[in-house]
């Protein structure tokens, strides 16, 4: 089913609001961005660590949605596979709001590797996960009356959104990140950071429950 132009934009804009979202999450890692330009005293170090964390979030967002860009091919069990993504999405959600320690295994990176740190907190935050019933909903699942061929070139159209999403998502969060942790490097320091740090783990398992649920509704009611 064709999607109409207002659900094609708020999608998108679910894209750039959750990276957004992310951006302003401290286990993202903008906290690391302002403590590297701190500790060499340059602007400079501050920027390399924040696009090194971009770089990072980006890939374990094409690691997640890419699969799923490869299975919208099997246009007949579409329902099922959103169906399966948002519950997936809920599984998720569930396990971080019972489970609230944070990988140990993060601690263990050396601080110099961002680009693995960025990567592996995506991953075990589920924070590509959050995107899959949104990208769904966006990528298209109707080959038409061409067969093998429409379907292929369906899915090389759903890779190259996978791309996109991924693309619009990382950009923004690494801008609301890259702000936060700029103003904290520039004008406040790790000083306030301290006295005023924030934990964002129970919102952030309860919007992927949130996120899941919406996709599963969507899936259900033909959207």
């Amino acid at each position: 089913m064709p999607l109409d132009a207002s659900t094609v934009t708020a999608l998108w804009g679910a894209v750039v609001l959750s990276g957004i979202y992310h951006g302003v999450n401290p286990g993202m890692g903008w906290p690391l961005a302002v403590s590297a330009g701190l500790m060499v005293g340059r602007h400079r170090a501050m920027a390399y660590a924040i696009l090194a964390l971009a770089f990072g979030h980006l890939l374990a967002m094409l690691a997640i949605l890419l699969p799923f860009s490869m299975m919208t091919a099997l246009i007949h069990w579409e329902t099922e596979l959103r169906v399966g993504a948002g519950g997936l999405v809920v599984a998720v959600g569930l396990y971080l709001l019972i489970n609230r320690r944070h990988p140990r295994f993060l601690a263990r990176v050396a601080p110099s590797r961002l680009v693995l740190w960025s990567f592996l907190a995506a991953m075990a935050h589920g924070a590509g996960l959050m995107l899959v019933p949104i990208y769904l909903g966006i990528c298209g699942t109707d080959p038409g009356d061409g067969g093998h061929e429409a379907a292929r070139d369906l899915m090389g159209q759903n890779v190259a959104s996978a791309f996109f999403v991924a693309l619009a998502h990382t950009s923004a969060m690494t801008i609301a990140g890259g702000v936060i942790a700029a103003v904290i490097y520039l004008y406040l320091g790790l000083k306030f950071l301290s006295r005023t740090w924030f934990n964002l783990d129970i919102v952030w398992a309860s919007s992927l429950i949130l996120v899941g649920a919406f996709g599963i509704y969507f899936a259900l009611g033909g959207h």
